[in-house]
């Protein structure tokens, strides 16, 4: 599993640089991929060929494979590529409940706080699927700044619950000529139980959250001081 460093991301021209954002350098690895219909069933499996058990970090599910620029602290280092996340560092964080800006454990007092731009979902469904890890309370206004589908007014998620959902990436089958391809991008993420998912080369980890109230920033801010107060003030008798 993806080692975590202890200090926080070093800054770049627009301020603190995301743990998740890949960088200028970092490619995916050379496709080394075969099929292998299960033994007694019609379903195939996607490896590779020198597989080894990082490549599935997660409900026997294969991972993308993406090479790292680290410093001696374990920090990515190198331009920023903003409109990317590192697959391993996002998958990482995902599962692991840490802030995609720090690192640092993401749960508060009050649950895990989830971003959103202000019109990228509709807050009135039962639940919200997402592929963009959790925030810790420290850095929910530099991660409205940095994101600019955010417009600074995010739609913030406080879930008591988000459960793995599943992963976003590419289906592989047999082409034409008989060779290990691409034959599907789905859109939406493919669940864990999907029969499609052995065949899934995946590359962005989703939560569903499925408890939890919708804030703006300054409500969120105004709920975790009262909280912190609280506990303090149950600390001192």
């Amino acid at each position: 599993m993806i080692e975590f460093p202890r200090r926080v991301p070093v800054t770049g021209d627009r301020g603190v640089i995301p743990f998740i954002t890949q960088r200028k350098g970092e490619e995916a690895a050379p496709e080394d991929l075969y099929l292998l219909r299960e033994r007694g069933g019609p379903r195939l499996h996607l490896f590779y060929g020198d597989e080894d058990p990082r490549d599935r970090p997660l409900r026997g599910m294969l991972w993308a494979r993406c090479s790292f620029n680290r410093d001696d602290a374990g920090m990515p280092v190198g331009e920023p590529l903003w409109k990317f996340m590192h697959p391993y560092r996002q998958m990482g964080t995902m599962l692991a409940g840490r802030c995609q800006i720090c690192t640092r454990p993401a749960r508060t007092p009050i649950g895990y706080i989830f971003l959103a731009g202000p019109k990228d979902e509709d807050p009135s469904q039962a639940s919200i699927l997402t592929n963009q890890p959790p925030v810790c309370a420290r850095h929910v206004r530099t991660t409205a700044k940095l994101c600019d589908h955010m417009e600074g007014n995010p739609m913030v998620f406080l879930a008591s619950s988000a459960p793995l959902y599943g992963a976003l990436g590419s289906i592989y089958g047999y082409g034409p000529d008989g060779q290990v391809q691409v034959v599907s991008s789905p859109d939406t993420p493919v669940r864990f139980s999907d029969p499609r998912a052995t065949q899934l080369l995946a590359s962005q980890l989703w939560r569903r959250l499925s408890s939890f109230r919708v804030l703006d920033v300054d409500e969120l801010l105004a709920e975790l001081a009262a909280a912190s107060a609280a506990t303090h003030h149950q600390g001192e008798r």
